[in-house]
């Protein structure tokens, strides 16, 4: 081999040497910012039992763990026309590396990835048709927090005439158990930092609640003793009232009976003639 040959050789070694370390740099800072800014979510925080909210901020167990790579492959995979076809992985594992690889034979495919998770839904890769017919459509991306769904979607809604065959490679990789010892840390700060934040809110709406009951609760005496009060000028009152009508009711009878008299005379009048 030539000098130059060697040397070029070397270069390039030494090149795809410095782009791993730099990829490797990358993934790491991009795994402690997603740990870091970890904010658990109201479920976990309003969960009967605390250990829910451990287990996402310690991941997967270390009894037995394998940083071992898991591949998921489909060769001339069907995708009929007016059809979609979706490949879901599940990823427990923060810090995890997926890759994928799509192939499609003789035409263009819609292809887009979602994760799913509790709080919501992140959109990794839009929807877009891809000339994976052309050329093989690769990727690679870090996900931060778990559990997480991924779903790897071949959209062929759009062909009214074909039907389409793809091809794909998905890999998952977990992280070391390093890089999880590291992980745990980090979301146990980021963990404890909006658990205690929580809790203080908790405390000022607690105090605020307890002043507010206490106020209620007198106002509530103060209206109960006024309402015994009216109860039993209500009683003076009904009582009254029934006394009253039997006097009006009287009266009237005897103004009656009068003006008879007035205008009839006595009965007895007529006896003395």
């Amino acid at each position: 081999m030539k000098s130059s040959d060697i040397a070029e050789e070397t270069n390039r070694e030494e090149e795809n040497t410095r782009l791993s370390e730099l990829e490797a740099k990358a993934v790491e800072q991009a795994t402690a910012t997603a740990d870091e800014s970890f904010t658990p979510s109201p479920s976990l925080l309003n969960a009967s039992s605390p250990e829910a909210l451990l287990q996402q901020v310690d991941g997967p167990s270390l009894k037995g763990y394998e940083a071992k790579e898991s591949v998921y492959v489909g060769k001339s995979v069907p995708v009929a026309l007016r059809a979609k076809l979706e490949v879901p992985i599940h990823v427990t594992a923060p810090g995890s590396i997926v890759e994928y690889t799509v192939e499609s034979k003789g035409y263009d495919i819609g292809f887009s990835i979602m994760a799913e998770r509790e709080e919501g839904i992140t959109v990794v890769k839009d929807d877009e048709r891809v000339d994976a017919h052309e050329a093989p459509i690769t990727g690679k991306f870090l996900v931060g927090s778990v559990p997480c769904l991924l779903k790897f979607t071949f959209d062929n809604e759009y062909s009214w005439l074909r039907e389409k065959q793809i091809s794909y490679k998905l890999s998952v990789t977990p992280p070391t158990v390093e890089v999880l010892l590291a992980g745990r840390r980090r979301r146990a700060k980021a963990c404890r930092k909006a658990t205690e934040d929580d809790l203080n809110s908790a405390k000022q709406r607690l105090e605020a609640a307890i002043l507010q009951k206490s106020s209620l609760e007198s106002e509530i005496a103060k209206l109960e003793k006024l309402l015994a009060e009216q109860n039993k000028s209500l009683e003076v009152v009904a009582n009254e009232d029934d006394w009253l009508k039997t006097r009006v009711a009287l009266r009237v009878k005897q103004l009656n009976l009068l003006d008879i008299r007035l205008e009839n005379g006595w009965a007895d009048e007529n006896l003395q003639a």
